[in-house]
């Protein structure tokens, strides 16, 4: 069980270096439909600090305006339904995009964590995690 130490509303005035949206349904569905963290996306992407979405999170990002202009990708077949006429929706395991990061689904949730982690600390820390993780191999793209 996870327990939260604060709430959201307790924490939407803070700055964050990243903010990372977990994906599956429904869950993907209720941070889309979330106005505060709709907001709390705008407010990160208006400050040039990084937004990551996996699986079907990246819908929220959509819903955000984030992805428009940019090269995305998510769980096959969220993003296409969306109809994101300006959204280069690809097939890659991660995708970053500037600030924006986006990854697929459950097979590339090791490698979306690690790049996150290059991406804040740096290639070594991510290749040490990799490595106490027994994690394949990674170059820290």
């Amino acid at each position: 069980m996870i327990v939260a130490d604060t709430t959201l509303d307790d924490i939407l005035d803070q700055e964050f270096d990243l903010i990372v949206l977990p994906g599956g349904l429904p869950g993907a569905d209720n941070l889309r439909d979330d106005e505060r963290i709709i907001q709390l996306l705008k407010a990160q992407a208006e400050k040039n600090k990084y937004v990551a979405a996996i699986c079907a999170a990246p819908k929220a990002l959509a819903k955000a305006g984030l992805l428009a202009g940019k090269k995305a990708t998510a769980f096959p077949g969220v993003l296409e339904s969306l109809n994101l006429t300006s959204t280069t929706i690809t097939n890659a395991a991660i995708e970053q995009d500037g600030h924006i990061i986006t990854s697929r689904g459950p097979g590339t949730a090791m490698a979306f964590a690690l790049s996150l982690i290059s991406l804040l600390m740096g290639p070594e820390a991510a290749h040490t995690v990799s490595e106490q993780m027994q994690a394949q191999d990674f170059s820290g793209a």
